[in-house]
């Protein structure tokens, strides 16, 4: 096994605690962690519920730290590790940053937007060319956000019955 996938898994594994993050705050757990030369630089986990933000998607937090350590809004060279395959907003970020790889676990059939409901990244019109890994600690990855879903239905179904 290669040290490249190695280190796949541990960021990944560290994107996966941020979504725990999440779902302790009531959010949607999805975790977010922007790599440069292998040294998180930013940091998320969806946060659009507390903050009332529709932006404050895990990705979008990671980018916006990034950007603030690096001291600049490109991010050239750097790797997006997300639980969730990202949205047309983030990945339209991503490419706007300039990141050089996204790396994602779980593909969102409803509003992934690099390859599974749409591919932003591969879009002819874009400027830059973002590396795509996906499938990365996949069933872990899919399991926290339908364990999450799930659960929510149950204690939405409790609810009602107790009306």
């Amino acid at each position: 096994m290669s040290s490249y996938y190695c280190n796949d898994e541990y960021w990944m594994r560290q994107a996966i605690m941020l979504a725990e993050r999440a779902e302790v705050d009531g959010e949607v757990p999805v975790g977010a962690v922007l790599v440069l030369n292998d040294d998180a630089i930013g940091e998320g986990w969806n946060r659009s519920i507390g903050h009332h933000d529709p932006t404050a998607h895990a990705e979008m937090i990671a980018l916006r730290q990034g950007g603030g350590k690096v001291r600049n809004y490109r991010l050239l060279g750097a790797v997006m590790y997300v639980t969730l395959e990202p949205c047309v907003m983030c990945t339209g970020a991503m490419i706007h940053a300039r990141i050089g790889r996204l790396v994602f676990g779980a593909r969102d059939k409803k509003t992934g937007a690099a390859g599974s409901l749409m591919n932003v990244l591969c879009h002819p019109g874009v400027n830059h060319r973002v590396m795509l890994t996906a499938g990365i600690l996949a069933l872990a990855c899919s399991a926290q956000i339908s364990d999450f879903f799930r659960r929510r239905r149950l204690l939405q179904k409790a609810n009602r019955q107790a009306m």
